[in-house]
């Protein structure tokens, strides 16, 4: 198992801009080679953003906020392959890594690789009734990509068999310094959402989800369980909660029944209004 994940629902910290009054955090990493940069990830990415993240009366805070992403996932980038190359032998691990940052009621969606986040979000119909529609927030990085594989040819390295060198599935990561050389980068893909009351619930999950799911399957098979009026709760739990931990657990165990042979990680988040 080379997955990890971090849910921050309160990221705390002591120096946010004057408007702001929450920031939450949620991630995925999806490690190869190894699970020490996943693991990595998943330990420093958070911290370092809360290190960098705007402080005081910070105007441009849409900017910041991006440039915060930006020079967090480098940093984390380049501390992970001081460690890794410092080691006998070298570590060679490399991870995606799929970031939610909440910041009140605006996402940010940073992410490397072909780990995915997708959004529920109620529309109206010609029949003006509502139906889920899935907003995909995140870019796949991978080396058949044109601009992707430009910039890894444009380095000195080839793209054979879909992958870079004929080795590495993902043009973009954390980690995997021998690659580097080659036009793998860890500059994400950032995205803004502001969120509203006709959004539901965000799914972020590592391809071994994907594999098997289209992004628009995902989000139905969840909201099918979240209709589930048979579900019983136990005592102490709020029956939203009981939905949710379900529907996460199934639609990870659906994509095991379909065959995916990947380690499988899937968050499941409820927005509120």
């Amino acid at each position: 198992m080379q997955d990890a994940h971090v849910i921050l629902p309160k990221l705390d910290t002591n120096a946010l801009p004057a408007h702001v009054t929450r920031l939450a955090y949620f991630a995925v990493f999806d490690g190869h080679g190894g699970a020490r940069a996943s693991q990595f990830a998943a330990e420093h990415l958070h911290h370092t953003i809360l290190n960098k993240f705007p402080k005081g009366d910070a105007e441009n805070l849409d900017k910041l906020v991006r440039k915060c992403l930006l020079d967090s996932f480098r940093h984390t980038d380049e501390e992970f392959l001081k460690k890794a190359s410092s080691q006998k032998p070298v570590w060679k691990d490399g991870s995606t890594a799929t970031c939610l940052l909440v910041v009140d009621d605006v996402l940010y969606m940073a992410n490397l690789g072909d780990s995915r986040g997708v959004l529920c979000r109620k529309e109206n119909t010609d029949t003006e009734e509502e139906q889920c529609v899935c907003v995909a927030l995140s870019k796949e990085h991978n080396p058949t990509i044109y601009e992707e594989r430009m910039r890894i040819q444009r380095a000195g390295g080839t793209v054979r068999d879909g992958r870079v060198l004929g080795v590495l599935e993902v043009s973009r990561s954390i980690g995997d310094g021998q690659y580097k050389r080659c036009g793998v980068i860890s500059t994400p893909d950032v995205r803004r959402c502001a969120l509203g009351p006709k959004d539901k619930f965000f799914i972020l999950a590592c391809d071994g989800l994907f594999k098997v799911f289209s992004a628009e399957e995902a989000v139905q098979f969840v909201n099918k369980v979240l209709q589930d009026d048979t579900m019983e709760k136990k005592e102490g739990q709020i029956i939203e909660e009981v939905r949710y931990e379900a529907a996460c657990q199934r639609l990870a165990a659906e994509a095991v029944r379909r065959g995916c042979a990947d380690n499988v990680t899937v968050v499941l988040i409820s927005i509120e209004f």
